[in-house]
């Protein structure tokens, strides 16, 4: 009890702002930013969407390291191929990420039977999960130790329990793009326009001047105030001194806030539909998906990699996504990839039938090498042939055969000292010799 009444929370500002809860702080721009408000972004909606259907739709699978060499686990534990009882292993992966992607923490509640294998692993909403010295809080009222839990972050800072979100790290940014959306509706929505300078006719007092502009700011200040229309009265006059939003660069400043989205999730922005005149070419977009595979895919699928790794029943074996499955639809660079590895002789054809679900063929598991494309078996004799052609091309040019032999790294072979075989019999010379 007394343990329970001095442990440490990670608490909770950031479970009360995940929640939107009443504490939590308004962005700059007045916009209340939350989880599930971002969410609502469509910058922020299609970057999580990225991520998350680009890794939980990779296949995975469950390797062991002998000798250096990996070697796929037959059978896998079963909670590999089906970790979630409720949903499909694209779905229980696709869980983990918006996790990570909007909170900065996965709470993976693992079930197990009284023989310790696992029966199911629950997902938990973050925003509803105390990070405490000795376990977890759930809900607010139950428990669960940390052997029960597997908490994954993504970015954690020194001497703190709980995972950043980068939704409140950079709300100001988030909250930008929000602003801009909602101001681009209702102008569009009331189509009108309610900014510049009320002229009234004769003299008023200050008193009188103040309660016209409080009248005034009452119906338009504000972003949920914004373009509505006006009614003026005794002789009051209008003049407009706001622009439209073409020349206030609204439109620009709506791409900008897709590009902050886009560089807080790390993807380039055409993958988000920005794009800049003369910005994007083909070899651009090829770089810029070799990063978002490198330094956006890859980090997220090594981090999940590792952390279920702990789960395993062997602690020798690992789990492992396959990124190669990214270029799946990409025939060309695909068959240019499997020739090059062809003929440098570290796949079989038989490697690459399998990774394209073809069946083996016969003798296609010889490995070839680039001298002609023969199995390794045979490359000695190749090359033995290549160095007698050398060894002969300089014996005709007059060296003596020792010394040419060491020059190719033959050894010293006899010679009868004859012409070529081919013109007489290189017997005679040696019954000559004998006697």
């Amino acid at each position: 009890m007394l343990g329970r009444l001095i442990e440490t929370r990670s608490t909770a500002f950031q479970n009360l702002f995940a929640a939107g809860a009443l504490f939590e702080r308004p962005s700059p721009t007045g916009v209340h930013v939350t989880q599930d408000s971002a969410l609502r972004l469509s910058a922020v909606y299609a970057s999580v969407r990225l991520i998350a259907d680009t890794i939980s739709t990779m296949p995975v699978d469950q390797f062991v390291r002998v000798d250096g060499a990996r070697r796929p686990v037959r059978p896998r534990d079963a909670w590999v191929e089906r970790p979630s009882v409720r949903y499909q292993r694209a779905t229980f992966w696709q869980q983990n990420l918006v996790s990570l992607l909007l909170d900065g923490n996965i709470f993976a509640h693992v079930i197990r039977d009284e023989r310790g294998e696992i029966l199911d692993i629950d997902i938990l909403n973050p925003t509803k999960v105390d990070v405490l010295d000795n376990g977890f809080r759930v809900d607010g009222d139950r428990f669960l130790s940390r052997d029960e839990v597997l908490h994954i972050t993504e970015m954690l800072l020194p001497g703190t329990l709980r995972g950043v979100s980068r939704i409140e790290q950079a709300k100001d940014s988030v909250g930008l793009g929000m602003a801009l959306d909602e101001y681009a509706s209702r102008f569009f929505g009331n189509g009108a326009y309610a900014g510049g300078v009320i002229e009234w006719p004769g003299e008023i007092t200050q008193q009188q001047a103040k309660e016209i502009v409080d009248a005034w700011e009452g119906g338009h200040k504000g972003l949920r105030r914004a373009h509505r229309p006006a009614v003026l009265y005794g002789g009051a006059k209008f003049t407009q001194t706001t622009v439209d939003p073409t020349q206030s660069q609204l439109l620009d400043q709506r791409h900008y806030a897709v590009e902050e989205i886009a560089r807080l999730f790390r993807i380039p922005a055409f993958m988000l539909g920005v794009t800049t005149s003369g910005s994007v070419s083909y070899n651009s977009v090829e770089q810029q998906m070799l990063f978002f595979s490198q330094h956006t895919i890859q980090p997220y699928a090594e981090l999940l990699e590792q952390a279920y790794s702990t789960l395993l029943d062997n602690p020798a074996s690992f789990i492992k996504f396959n990124l190669d499955s990214l270029v799946r639809a990409d025939l060309a660079t695909r068959t240019e990839a499997y020739s090059k590895a062809l003929l440098a002789g570290f796949m079989s054809v038989n490697d690459v039938r399998r990774l394209e679900d073809l069946p083996d063929a016969e003798d296609g598991d010889q490995l070839r090498v680039p001298l002609q494309n023969v199995p390794t078996s045979d490359a000695q004799v190749i090359t033995l042939e290549h160095k007698a052609k050398i060894l002969n091309s300089l014996i005709t040019a007059g060296f003596t055969p020792e010394s040419a032999a060491e020059v190719v790294g033959l050894p010293a072979l006899e010679h009868t000292g004859l012409a070529s075989v081919q013109l007489q019999d290189a017997t005679e010379g040696v019954n000559d010799a004998s006697q």
